[in-house]
């Protein structure tokens, strides 16, 4: 009897190995058809060890197939399906197949809203199975989603309450993951010190285990990009390349992003003339594309000092420079210190200048020239004032420097030395 029953699982398991071989065979000719053969073999009721491994194989391919046709919500459905199959397989690899799906959910276009739901559905089935390994990753990713939607508030609640639970578990890799997450939600914000603050943490718990290198590119480019906004470019280039090597050793895209970061900083340190030779190496040469086009144009500019090629570069790869946030900060930073280097060039000459005279020379609106000009007095990178009646702008010459309030400080320097020395002098004879 044991025997037959024993016959009868071998031959249910020969089935599924042969029907999920069709259906590898047949997704290259007819996808839909793979689809219905990947369901058939994770609905059969086939419990064994050899069964469950068939069904992962099958979940894994149909995943990817799912993936690759764009049929996000047939993914979200197929991680509800799955649900009875989680109750047979060890935790470990559940959690595997739920992030692998929710990855891939991840990588079809416009799927942010249906993402956070996916993740929202998943914490909640996750806490009434009491699979808290699992319900941490998702919580992580649903905080990142959180901070891709701009909800920075929610994002940072949920990441406050997730460092707590996890540093009590003592979970270093996981600790890195939100740490880092902490560290790019506060930069978001505008709030570089506690991003620091958060990044140094993330270093911390880095320290102390291995840290994959996808996930060491990540804390070098949060490094890079904070550094950056301190204006240290030379120390964020290091960081940059870094990250950039990294990420080229693992073909991952975000090498891209890297070697522009890597440009900009040469760019913000004026050395725009060395962004052909960084482009011109071995791993450089490998990337060329529109990205780099972009930063190559606006090195060009800066190399002429000219304020039209800027412009031109600006709206010619618009998608690669003003709709990155960390490259659209630094580069209005570069494009107001050239406009006040054209206008201090243009100016020099003039005690009194028609503010149309100076918009029509370099190539912008009045209004503009106007504002850039007001805001160049206040901060005193020149002496004068406008005439906005007149619409002319009134250079002063450099008023003489004032030598009494230096003169004043060294005499009370002095008679703070003559006091001391009275007073040591006074106490020898006291004594």
């Amino acid at each position: 009897m044991a025997s037959s029953a024993m016959a009868a699982v071998e031959v249910t398991v020969a089935a599924d190995q042969m029907w999920l071989e069709k259906a590898m065979e047949t997704e290259n000719v007819n996808e839909e058809e793979a689809a219905q053969m990947y369901h058939a073999i994770i609905k059969d009721p086939s419990k064994s060890t050899e069964a469950l491994r068939v069904k992962e194989t099958a979940v894994s391919n149909l995943g990817a197939l799912l993936a690759k046709q764009g049929k996000a919500q047939e993914l979200r459905t197929l991680l509800t399906d799955l649900r009875p199959f989680f109750v047979l397989i060890p935790k470990a690899k559940t959690a595997k197949i739920v992030r692998t799906i929710i990855d891939l959910v991840a990588k079809v276009p416009n799927t942010t809203a249906l993402q956070l739901d996916l993740c929202k559905e998943m914490v909640e089935w996750t806490r009434q199975e009491k699979r808290t390994f699992l319900r941490q990753r998702v919580e992580a990713r649903l905080a990142a989603l959180y901070m891709e939607t701009a909800e920075f508030t929610t994002a940072l609640t949920l990441l406050g309450n997730l460092i707590r639970e996890v540093r009590r578990l003592d979970d270093k890799l996981l600790l890195v993951d939100i740490n880092l997450l902490e560290s790019k939600l506060h930069h978001s914000l505008r709030n570089v010190p506690k991003a620091k603050a958060a990044l140094t943490a993330a270093r911390t718990a880095a320290n102390a285990i291995y840290v994959p290198p996808a996930l060491q590119g990540q804390i070098d480019m949060q490094s890079g990009i904070l550094h950056a906004e301190e204006k240290d470019y030379k120390t964020a280039y290091s960081y940059f390349f870094e990250a950039f090597e990294a990420f080229d050793a693992l073909n991952d895209p975000t090498a891209v992003a890297c070697l522009k970061y890597m440009l900009l900083c040469k760019v913000m340190i004026n050395q725009a003339e060395d962004v052909n030779a960084v482009i011109s190496t071995k791993a450089g040469l490998k990337y060329t594309g529109v990205e780099v086009d972009a930063m190559r144009a606006v090195a060009s500019a800066h190399s002429k000092r000219s304020l039209h090629d800027f412009e031109e570069a600006l709206k010619n790869f618009k998608e690669q420079l003003s709709d990155d946030p960390i490259i659209h900060r630094h580069l209005a930073a570069l494009y107001g210190t050239l406009l006040e280097q054209n206008l201090c060039r243009l100016i020099e000459p003039y005690s009194k200048v028609e503010i149309s005279h100076i918009a029509s020379m370099i190539g912008l609106p009045v209004e503009t020239v106007e504002s850039k000009l007001s805001q160049m007095i206040l901060d005193h990178k020149f002496a004068g004032t406008l005439d906005q009646g007149a619409g002319c702008l009134i250079v002063f010459d450099d008023p003489p420097t004032d030598g009494i309030y230096p003169s004043a400080l060294d005499t009370l320097a002095n008679m703070s030395k003559v006091v001391d020395s009275l007073f040591a002098k006074s106490a020898k004879i006291m004594a």
